[in-house]
């Protein structure tokens, strides 16, 4: 009997689709649908999950209501559905999309019998009349596509999503079958327990794409990397996301004066825009789409080859299906992401206001984020262990911590003392409470439970709670520890867990990436930090700066900033122009002491016969705000930076960013109105003495050798501006 139906159902697939043979659990599936079983498939973008409720709906009596939560994304699957038929009533959506006309003739369609997929979005679902007009159907069955929106823990939470299943019990029972690209262990019992079916078969394909490259680079100069890496992937498809709209349109005009074919997506563009810049991309009038997370559910282009995201994603559940839509067609796709702590603080920022629930949800997903991120464990072993899927290969080859693997250590004794702790605590706390408790930081948290007066408060503090954040979270991947479901994030012990605690065996733990807090306007060059530079030139060009400091009688940070040298080493100017493109080298430094590095450049370039990187110069989108030529036209009127701060909304330590940075790429200012008022000569003298034999610029040395009490960073950093300004430029 069994055979029968399986002969039914491929003869089915070849007649209406015309494949001969199914894709992973795909038939299995479609069995269980035409049982009317409640079925949950979780299968990654790209696995074919339209195909799991197209065709039991072609092969059962009466109209399959499939839920959807974009029009867009309707649209997509009508049009490829009445493809494959020969009659275009075959498949309908139901939305604010269509005019009264429209709705007449679909309804003709679905009662005539003709209709056998119904697309509808939640919100069309709740209407009176629409719940009326389906009470008359026969339905096959009720299909949720994007599942994950149910979820409150989802990356895309839709509340109407959570409204569904009183909805379907008022229209009329039907078996459900709930599908998603992107569902964690807690996601997937969420989804279950508000539809009602947690009963249901479930169907998991495994979430490993081997064809995709995942990477994490510091947000250090990103726009111009970004567009570097373009530059060297001619005529390549790729989406590039950002978090807000803003951004979205600023990245894409930069791209654009680059000479590079980009259209900007976001859900505050008019429909027809967005709408057309979609399609641009799908018809390759445009090779790169900016997107906020509004564009690509549902996308079925299958030649992405990158996937780049400007800003760090709010949960890895967004992230894993934003970077699915490359290389769909199992080509090369390579995932890109830029990291900086201080995006994650902005969302957090972001948060504060709306519910505590929702805060704490929030906060629990960014944490998320951050271990990714910072983590030196293989990236796919990573995200695949999010999903609640073991990979077991020690290597993946395929992401940049198994390329370039940081040192290990043994890790017997710190994961002893972590679950420890965490028995001690009785397993009723998050990662972040234990790594405090057992680094010794008695915040209020600790102090509410009374946590600092246990015996084993502290037991590893000669370590800080971000070490023991990292040390949790490999026990988490090699399964000593799991996330409890219901209370999501609370540790407790696996068996595992308590076997290794009886009796400890070897664990190699790695220490974590210690990613730079500064972003793109802090200067820099992000390849520098991923051992990119050239560690021969860097050492020689080092010398030479050396050699000029003692000559101009200057510390060597006010020749060039290790940055700047770093840049150095991976563009390899060899002209004064290209030196002038140098991260933190403005026309007059270059002029001033640009000619002794390019020479000794351009001997090394060819002496090694280096292939320099694709020559480019990255041209900026004019500033419309003119920020800097507005801070550098006050000073020259001595207005006081409170005044300039008020004007541009800024705060002091911001301001003083901007007059750095000013400063750093060679142009002169004189601050000396300001820092009369501010510092008497004995102290102002004392800083600038200091600078004249620091070996660095930094400001933490300074104030540690100056002292805390005596000198504020303000004025440090004042000082430091005023005599790399002299002195230097």
């Amino acid at each position: 009997m069994a055979k029968a139906v399986t002969n039914t159902i491929v003869e089915n697939l070849k007649k209406y689709f015309g494949f001969s043979k199914f894709k992973g659990n795909q038939e299995k599936i479609i069995r269980y649908v035409l049982e009317g079983k409640n079925t949950f498939v979780l299968m990654p973008t790209g696995g074919g999950k339209s195909l799991c409720y197209q065709l039991p709906a072609l092969m059962l009596n009466g109209t399959a209501i499939i839920i959807s939560p974009l029009i867009a994304l309707m649209k997509n699957q009508v049009d490829t559905m009445r493809n494959f038929m020969s009659e275009d009533g075959v498949a309908h959506f139901l939305n604010s999309s269509l005019n009264k006309a429209q709705i007449i003739k679909v309804k003709e369609d679905i009662m005539s019998g003709k209709t056998k997929l119904l697309y509808v979005a939640p919100e069309s679902l709740t209407k009176e009349d629409n719940i009326q007009f389906l009470k008359q159907l026969t339905i096959s069955f009720y299909a949720i596509d994007e599942a994950h929106c149910i979820s409150e823990w989802g990356h895309d939470f839709r509340p109407e999503y959570r409204r569904i299943r009183p909805i379907i019990s008022e229209i009329g029972e039907a078996p459900i079958m709930a599908l998603t690209a992107t569902a964690t262990p807690k996601v997937q019992h969420d989804i279950q327990k508000n539809l009602g079916m947690l009963d249901a078969q479930v169907f998991k394909a495994s979430f490993n794409r081997p064809n995709l490259y995942y990477e994490v680079r510091p947000k250090i100069n990103a726009e111009k990397e970004i567009i570097k890496y373009i530059k060297s992937r001619p005529d390549q498809s790729g989406i590039i996301y950002c978090l807000s709209r803003k951004k979205v349109e600023e990245l894409a005009e930069q791209l654009q004066v680059n000479g590079i074919k980009v259209a900007p997506y976001h859900a505050g563009m008019d429909a027809i825009t967005r709408s057309s810049n979609q399609d641009k991309f799908l018809m390759e009038e445009v090779d790169i789409i900016v997107a906020t997370i509004a564009f690509g559910m549902g996308i079925d282009k299958p030649d992405v080859r990158y996937v780049i995201h400007y800003d760090v994603p709010k949960s890895l559940e967004g992230y894993y299906q934003e970077t699915g839509r490359a290389g769909r067609d199992g080509g090369e796709g390579n995932c890109i992401a830029f990291y900086s702590y201080k995006d994650i603080q902005r969302l957090e920022k972001f948060m504060q206001g709306k519910p505590v629930a929702e805060q704490e949800i929030g906060k629990q997903l960014l944490l998320e984020t951050v271990a990714y991120a910072e983590s030196a464990l293989c990236r796919r072993k990573l995200l695949l262990h999010y999903f609640g899927e073991e990979y077991t290969k020690p290597n993946c080859e395929n992401c940049d911590n198994c390329r370039h693997p940081k040192a290990q250590f043994e890790g017997d004794q710190y994961l002893t003392t972590a679950l420890s702790a965490i028995l001690e605590l009785q397993e009723k706390f998050k990662a972040e409470h234990i790594a405090n408790f057992l680094a010794g930081n008695a915040d209020s948290a600790i102090k509410s439970y009374k946590h600092h007066k246990l015996e084993l408060f502290g037991c590893g503090d000669e370590k800080d709670d971000r070490f023991w954040n990292m040390v949790l979270r490999q026990a988490l991947v090699a399964g000593l520890l799991q996330k409890e479901i219901e209370n999501y994030g609370l540790l407790k012990l696996t068996p595992k867990g308590r076997e290794f605690l009886d009796e400890p065996y070897s664990i190699m733990l790695s220490e974590d990436h210690e990613y730079s807090n500064d972003d793109d306007d802090a200067g820099g060059n992000m390849s520098g930090k991923i051992s990119t530079v050239d560690d021969e030139l860097f050492k020689i060009l080092k010398d030479l700066r050396k050699k000029i400091s003692k000559q101009k009688n200057l510390p060597p940070f006010v020749i060039f900033q290790d940055t700047s040298l770093e840049d150095m080493c991976i563009q390899y100017p060899i002209n004064m122009n290209e030196m002038q493109n140098i991260s933190g080298v403005g026309a007059g430094k270059a002029q001033r002491y640009g000619k002794e590095f390019v020479d000794i450049i351009k001997a090394y370039v060819e002496e090694k016969e280096i292939i320099r990187p694709q020559d480019m110069v990255v041209k900026s989108v004019i500033n419309k705000s003119g920020l800097k030529v507005y801070i550098i036209q006050a000073i020259d009127r001595k207005i006081a930076l409170e005044d300039i701060c008020e004007a541009k909304n800024l705060d002091i330590p911001e301001l003083l960013t901007e007059i750095e940075a000013i400063v750093n790429s060679g142009t002169k200012l004189n601050l000396d109105y300001y820092i009369d008022q501010l510092l008497d000569e004995d102290h102002r003298d004392e800083i600038y003495n200091y600078f004249r034999k620091a070996e660095t610029e930094s400001v933490e040395d300074a104030i540690r050798e100056l002292g805390e009490n005596d000198f504020s960073e303000e004025d440090i950093r004042l000082i430091r501006v005023k005599f790399i300004s002299e002195m230097g430029n």
